[in-house]
């Protein structure tokens, strides 16, 4: 989550930047160009925090062991936070630690690997 916390920060700051210099243009095509490209960035940095979300959500629901991790990034994706926090609430706990034979991560709990089948 620390990089999805990094690109909110960078957004608003791109954000803030950029309405300082709308407000600071004197020329009104300047200050439309800078609003539009505003809205650009606004609409790149969304997509990029998205496909992150997503990747997390698909590797937690791997390493987890839930078979249906597609449908879990579905979910994620029409729903956003209201999906995340149905995820994080329906994901199996425990601690996640680090397979001995394919070194990625898994459930203390889980009887094998979901990645390489070894127990």
């Amino acid at each position: 989550m620390n990089k999805v916390k990094f690109a909110a920060f960078v957004l608003l700051s791109l954000i803030l930047l950029i309405v300082s210099h709308v407000a600071s243009a004197q020329d009104g095509f300047a200050a439309c160009g800078a609003a539009g490209a505003g809205f650009v960035l606004f609409i790149i940095f969304s997509l990029a925090a998205q496909i992150a979300l997503l990747t997390w959500v698909a590797r937690d629901a791997k390493a987890r062991g839930i078979d249906n991790s597609v449908m879990w990034m579905l979910v994620v994706f029409f729903l956003s936070i209201i999906g995340l926090i149905i995820y994080l609430t329906s994901r199996p706990s425990g601690n996640l630690i680090e397979c001995h034979n394919c070194s990625n991560k898994r459930l203390e709990r889980s009887a094998t690997c979901p990645h390489c089948g070894n127990a």
